[in-house]
């Protein structure tokens, strides 16, 4: 007679673990990049010189700052939410990675319509003739946008069959341990000791 073949073991890509793990790492990725420069500014040199300009991406395009943060939040509250709720992060969080990317394209679009405002500022002029260019700072962010959107879609997809513990379970752990004569560790014993329980008896 055939042995049973033992049940084979959630894949990696499929864990709690894994994928809240790969979104964080993503949502702090697309964060840190904004805090490098983004788009570099050369301007045609008249009577007055005017250094160039290097726009940092938290200041080129706030709103991916911002979204990372969102993201960032919406991951780990995953971590801790129900199956309704987190069902709701994951898509706040798979909102936020499309809404980077989409600011982020346009940036690479048009350099210089993103560098607009900060040019006025240098400058003290609006419309000022600049030379902008892209760094590749806003590639790597849209590659961690990506990654952070297919972390997102898989914990819609697997997110529902993700176990949620709580302080009940582990008190229904602590029971079921009593019930069967298992030894309590020292934490089970000092939680039986603050209820008013003898955990020697």
């Amino acid at each position: 007679m055939n042995a049973r073949r033992p049940t084979s073991a959630t894949p990696a890509w499929q864990r709690k673990s894994t994928l809240i793990l790969l979104a964080v790492v993503a949502a702090l990725a697309v964060f840190g990049t904004t805090t490098q420069t983004w788009i570099h500014v050369s301007f045609a040199q008249g009577p007055v010189q005017q250094s160039d300009l290097n726009i940092p991406g938290n200041k080129a395009a706030v709103a991916v700052s911002a979204l990372a943060l969102v993201a960032l939040a919406g991951a780990l509250a995953a971590t801790i939410a129900g199956k309704i709720a987190r069902v709701i992060t994951g898509a706040i969080v798979l909102l936020g990675a499309a809404g980077i990317i989409a600011v982020v394209a346009g940036i690479l679009a048009s350099p210089s319509d993103a560098a607009m405002a900060q040019v006025g500022k240098a400058t003290g002029v609006v419309g000022v003739a600049s030379n902008a260019s892209t760094t590749w700072f806003p590639v790597a962010a849209i590659v961690a946008a990506a990654v952070l959107a297919v972390a997102a879609a898989l914990i819609l997809v697997f997110g529902r069959r993700w176990s949620v513990k709580s302080k009940y379970d582990a008190a229904a752990n602590r029971a079921a341990a009593v019930n069967d004569g298992s030894p309590l560790d020292e934490i089970d014993s000092w939680d039986s000791l603050s209820r008013g329980d003898d955990p020697t008896l």
